[in-house]
């Protein structure tokens, strides 16, 4: 069984993380969720989903602020995280090494440990330093970047498509198939 750790910022995109946890659901991954305290504000906002709905999907929900959690832990063993959405304040923080809150630890951990770990980057513009910051961070052989960008070669017909056409490229580096994702043929 897989076992991936799921991390939500305060950044637009709460629909899309929902339904990344459905889809890990799915294929029978063990979910560890951290929430920034943005990100239980955002929520609300964004979906009809409750925070309460985030946290049923997860097998073990860890509290923002406790920098003592397993996944804290390079010695807790993960196949990876995935951030999403992520924000321009977290790509900061993981770029310089600023682990603060659960959440920057566990990203750093991943990176420190050379696990897999996915940012899904949410922002528009971008600045310069968001730029310098991204740059840093894509250096990293086990760091992927992958913004919520709109695909049109698969012909989406409705915002599920997309979400599942997105999803499918931030699970492609843990090997798990989403079964409507069109790749390019």
């Amino acid at each position: 069984m897989k076992k991936i750790v799921v991390g939500i910022s305060g950044a637009s995109g709460m629909p899309l993380a929902y339904h990344l946890l459905k889809e890990l659901k799915k294929h029978d991954v063990e979910i560890h969720l951290v929430m920034s305290q943005s990100a239980l504000m955002t929520i609300p906002y964004e979906c009809e989903h409750s925070v309460e709905d985030f946290c049923h999907l997860a097998n073990v929900v860890y509290d923002y602020s406790n920098i003592g959690a397993s996944i804290a832990s390079g010695t807790f063993q993960v196949d990876g995280m995935i951030i999403i959405p992520c924000s321009m304040k977290t790509v900061a923080g993981l770029a310089h090494g600023y682990s603060d809150n659960l959440l920057l630890r566990a990203g750093d951990v991943m990176i420190k440990e050379k696990r897999k770990l996915i940012l899904v980057t949410r922002e528009a513009p971008l600045s310069s330093i968001h730029l310098d910051n991204l740059s840093y961070l894509s250096k990293l052989n086990n760091l992927y970047i992958i913004p919520p960008v709109l695909s049109y070669y698969n012909h989406p017909q409705t915002i599920e498509d997309m979400e599942t056409h997105l999803i499918g490229k931030i699970l492609s580096p843990f090997n798990i198939q989403v079964e409507d994702f069109k790749t390019w043929k």
